[in-house]
């Protein structure tokens, strides 16, 4: 039997993942975003995961946010995964690249048509005068678009997360966690990770 520590990590992320999609009772692919200022301070909010390949971890989100904003500035950022049911966790570090307009393309048009007008509508991050500014705005953009196909924001993009090191972490008794980190080495005999077990 193959132990976890053989295991290629994105394949064994997906196989945890699966289990969380049978077992969370809400957004399984819910994900800490970490993301470093301009003034080096951290900052952290949830997004959702939509697709996850051998090349890393991707979501969308308005570029002009704070998050975008700071992705600019500095690409290095972490993400968690932390399922309660599985009493599992996840934690993800590495470098966010955009992904192609043709895929950011593609995911958009696969949208429910209400988030795509919220796309347009949203000024992500920035000062809201009261919920009946954004309704207006909301209303505005779903007049301009009619009944026809509403195309991608120009801000409105996706990004990869390609993984450095993914570690996972198991609950066990007494505090005395499973926690086996994967870290991205060339020379490495699993896939190109290195793999070390750590103390809890």
């Amino acid at each position: 039997m193959v132990s976890d520590q053989d295991r290629d990590p994105v394949e064994l992320f997906r196989e945890w993942l699966a289990r969380a999609h049978e077992t969370e009772p809400n957004d399984p692919t819910a994900m800490t975003l970490a993301t470093v200022g301009a003034s080096g301070a951290p900052t952290a909010r949830m997004v959702l995961l939509k697709e996850v390949d051998d090349r890393g971890f991707v979501f969308y989100s308005n570029a002009e946010s704070r998050k975008g904003v700071e992705i600019a500035q500095n690409a290095g950022v972490s993400l968690v995964f932390h399922w309660k049911s599985l009493r599992r966790q996840v934690r993800i570090d590495g470098v966010a690249e955009r992904v192609s307009d043709d895929i950011a393309d593609a995911y958009f048009a696969s949208r429910a048509r209400g988030s795509q007008i919220g796309a347009w509508a949203s000024e992500q991050s920035r000062p809201l005068g009261g919920r009946f500014e954004l309704e207006k705005r909301v209303a505005r953009f779903a007049a301009k678009f009619g009944i026809g196909a509403v195309p991608r924001p120009p801000f409105w993009v996706g990004y990869r997360v390609i993984p450095n090191v993914i570690e996972f972490w198991t609950d066990k008794p007494f505090r005395l966690h499973e926690r086996i980190s994967y870290e991205r080495d060339s020379e490495a005999s699993v896939d190109g990770w290195s793999v070390t077990r750590l103390f809890p």
